[in-house]
C-alpha cells in the first residue's frame, strides 16, 4: 500500500483537484485506493459524492487513533457505487471542520503519529491519497508523518513559486527528523495555460528550480475540469476531447506513482 499526500503552503492553486484527478485515474485502472480527506474545507470529499454523517469522519478517527478506527468512517465514493463497481474501488475517509482542532502551530512529536496508526489497519488499498489542508502544522506533519511519498502543488504564478519552494523546504526540514522522514517528493503543475507567455517562463523557473523533482505531463487550465468536479463526476467518465486529455495527463501521473518514476 502506498501512501501520497497532496500538498501546498499556498491556498488557490487547485490541490485538492489534484487528488481528484489522481483517484479518478485510480478508479478507471482499477487500483483499489482511499481518499483520506484531512483539508477541514472537505473539497476532496464534497468532489468525490460523500456527506459525511456526524462523527463519521477522519477528525474523530485523529481523536483516538488505533489499528482499525478508520473502517468505522470510511464509505464508498458515489464514483464507484455509479458504475456498480466493487464498493472498494474508491473509498473515502470523509473530512470536516471537525478536524481543525488538530490543525494547530502548537502540538507534540507523539500526535504526528495519529493517521500512521489510524492506517495502520486499512486491508485492501493499493494506494492512499492523503488531501492536506493548505498549512504547515499539525494535520499537514501527520499526513507527512504517514506517507511514502509528497506531491506539492503548484500553478504558474509568482505567488506559487514561492509558496512551492516554501513547501519543498518545509518537507527538507521535516525529513531530518529522526522518527518522521519523508522518502520522496515530488511537484505537480496545475492550471497550466500554455499560450500565457508568464506561464511558460514559470514554468521554466520550477523546472530550474526543482528539474527531475518536477512531475509530467502538467495539468492544463480547463473549463471541463470545473464543469466534471462541479457535477461530482470523475473526469475519466467525462465526455469530450478535453476531458480525455486531462484523463490521460492524471494517468501517466499515477503510473509514475505506482511504479516510482514520478
Amino acid at each position: 500500500m502506498q501512501i501520497v499526500s497532496v500538498s501546498s503552503l499556498k491556498g488557490g492553486v487547485g490541490k485538492s483537484s489534484v487528488t481528484l484527478g489522481l483517484a479518478s485515474a485510480a478508479l478507471q485502472a482499477g487500483v483499489p485506493t482511499l481518499v483520506v480527506d484531512l483539508d477541514p474545507h472537505a473539497d476532496a470529499t464534497t468532489g468525490l459524492g460523500v456527506q459525511p454523517q456526524r462523527g463519521h469522519d477522519i477528525g474523530e478517527v485523529l481523536r483516538r487513533p488505533r489499528r482499525g478506527s478508520l473502517e468505522r468512517v470510511v464509505v464508498a465514493s458515489s464514483w464507484a457505487v455509479r458504475d456498480g463497481q466493487d464498493t472498494r474501488a474508491l473509498d473515502v475517509a470523509p473530512g470536516s471542520a471537525r478536524s481543525s482542532h488538530l490543525d494547530r502551530s502548537d502540538y507534540r512529536g507523539k500526535d504526528l503519529g495519529r493517521l500512521e496508526r489510524a492506517l495502520s489497519g486499512a486491508t485492501g488499498y493499493e494506494l492512499v491519497l492523503v488531501d492536506c489542508p493548505p498549512t504547515l502544522s499539525a494535520l499537514t506533519r501527520t499526513a507527512w508523518a504517514a506517507s511514502d511519498k509528497v506531491l506539492s502543488v503548484a500553478e504558474p504564478s509568482l505567488f506559487s513559486v514561492a509558496g512551492t519552494k516554501r513547501t519543498m523546504t518545509a518537507i527538507a526540514q521535516f525529513e531530518q527528523s529522526r522518527t518522521w522522514s519523508v522518502p520522496a517528493a515530488g511537484v505537480v503543475v496545475n492550471k497550466v495555460q500554455h499560450a500565457s507567455v508568464e506561464h511558460r517562463h514559470r514554468l521554466a523557473e520550477l523546472q530550474d528550480l526543482f528539474g527531475p523533482l518536477l512531475v509530467t505531463p502538467v495539468i492544463p487550465d480547463l473549463p471541463v475540469w470545473q464543469q466534471a468536479q462541479g457535477a461530482a463526476w470523475p473526469i475519466h467518465r467525462w465526455p469530450g476531447a478535453e476531458a480525455r486529455d486531462i484523463s490521460g495527463r492524471y494517468s501517466a501521473i499515477l503510473r509514475g506513482l505506482l511504479d516510482g518514476s514520478a
